[in-house]
């Protein structure tokens, strides 16, 4: 018979050992979430891939809060963090570590994330968008690639968390 297993059976490592652990070398940028619930399912997906940082830009908004906490469950104090209020400032920083940025956004030239290859010797920094709007148009040219994640109903476009969920998969899957 099936059963589902216990927390204590499930070897999960603890805070402490959470920030000495090697990262995945993939930085997520939230441009100017609305959603406190996205940018506490933001964290809860980052700590379960080990990405390296959050990036907090513009309106997003930052933890402690009770509604970031419902959905991020305590991966705030996993996950290193910070706040930029300009996106650019904040690219700019990372294009000098070597990052190469990546906006996760429909565009003119945007590919589809499955032909993109994931290069296992680069550092990523993925920018996720408003709710609404999408990436700001002044970060648009200081981006390197734009991915697009296939869509076959009628929908234009995912949630913002379930977006960062797919995108983090494909690239913790590459690179691990």
């Amino acid at each position: 018979m099936v059963q589902k297993l216990k927390l204590e059976e499930l070897n999960r490592i603890d805070v402490e050992t959470f920030k000495r652990v090697e990262k995945i070398p993939l930085v997520i940028i939230l441009d100017n979430l609305r959603s406190m619930h996205n940018v506490g399912a933001t964290f809860r997906t980052a700590d379960a891939f080990l990405i390296e940082k959050i990036i907090l830009c513009g309106i997003t908004p930052q933890p402690p809060h009770r509604e970031i906490h419902k959905a991020a469950l305590g991966a705030t104090e996993s996950v290193d963090w910070a706040h930029e209020k300009d996106i650019n400032a904040a690219i700019a920083d990372l294009k000098s570590k070597d990052y190469e940025i990546i906006g996760i956004e429909q565009t003119t030239n945007s590919q589809i994330i499955t032909d993109f290859t994931i290069d296992r010797s680069k550092k990523y920094a993925l920018i996720l968008g408003n709710e609404v709007e999408g990436i700001s148009d002044e970060a648009l040219p200081n981006i390197d690639v734009f991915l697009e994640i296939p869509q076959l109903g009628t929908k234009h476009s995912l949630n913002v968390s379930v977006c960062g969920g797919i995108v983090m998969w494909e690239f913790a899957k590459a690179v691990k």
